[in-house]
């Protein structure tokens, strides 16, 4: 759930700071990925709209996507108490304010036994750029990763030994006219290739790891696990480096 709201935020928050979609209409799409959303704790919690607004009067003029894990704080740049609630998160968006930052952590929201939402929860964070790929060495990473998982996977397991559902999303990897982004629009036309593919390489690794290890050797557990990490890496680094790109100098207009 992390993941998604946290990528929602960032690609509609930020075609709306780039002037593509209006308030209204990013704040529909975010929240219709989670649900009704708020940012900040009581009492001086406001809806997302509001708090989206304020942050843009107080000078908000990007949203940046952090996907970190143990050991690897992909899109974090400190201090240590967020990078450590971040990555107990699992996900967080960077709120860049000209010299400062603000960080945004997402987590569930109930309220009585029907109300399911996210909060969104606000932490000093350091507003420089954080160590993240472009988006063209993210795409081939991300290209490099997948041959190197599908050709383990394979090898390992056999197509034959490949639950239906992975054999499935392997073939779905090759089909360019899905239009299963992340994306909001203004988002470069890379960007939302890289995304489209990283978010189905990101179920392949999902269900991967669900398989049944009985019958492999040691060195096979080893080699498909090591293939599945090294994917994940990737897939992360893709959706990171996807949803940072809105302003990325469009090629051709560069001086």
């Amino acid at each position: 759930m992390s993941e998604a709201v946290a990528i929602a935020l960032v690609a509609w928050g930020n075609a709306w700071l780039t002037g593509h979609i209006g308030l209204d209409e990013a704040v529909d799409a975010v929240e219709k990925s989670g649900g009704p959303q708020i940012l900040g704790g009581a009492p001086a919690e406001v809806t997302l709209r509001r708090g989206l607004g304020d942050l843009r009067v107080g000078g908000l003029t990007a949203l940046r996507l952090a996907l970190p894990e143990p050991g690897d704080p992909l899109g974090l740049t400190g201090p240590p108490a967020f990078n450590g609630a971040a990555v107990e998160a699992g996900a967080a968006v960077v709120a860049v304010l000209g010299e400062r930052a603000m960080g945004l952590l997402p987590a569930e929201d109930r309220r009585g036994s029907s109300y399911v939402g996210v909060r969104w929860t606000t932490h000093e964070a350091s507003a420089g750029p954080p160590d993240v790929p472009s988006l063209a060495e993210a795409d081939r990473r991300l290209a490099l990763a997948m041959r190197d998982a599908t050709e383990a996977l394979l090898t390992v397991d056999g197509f034959a030994g490949v639950p239906p559902e992975i054999a499935d999303a392997l073939v779905d990897l090759r089909d360019p006219d899905r239009g299963d982004h992340p994306l909001a629009p203004g988002y470069p036309p890379r960007a939302h290739r890289v995304a489209a593919l990283a978010g189905r390489l990101s179920l392949v690794v999902d269900l991967a790891r669900q398989m049944d290890d009985r019958g492999l050797s040691t060195d096979q557990t080893r080699r498909r696990g090591e293939a599945l990490r090294l994917l994940d890496g990737a897939v992360r680094r893709a959706l990171v480096a996807a949803c940072n790109s809105a302003f990325d100098p469009v090629p051709g207009t560069e001086r």
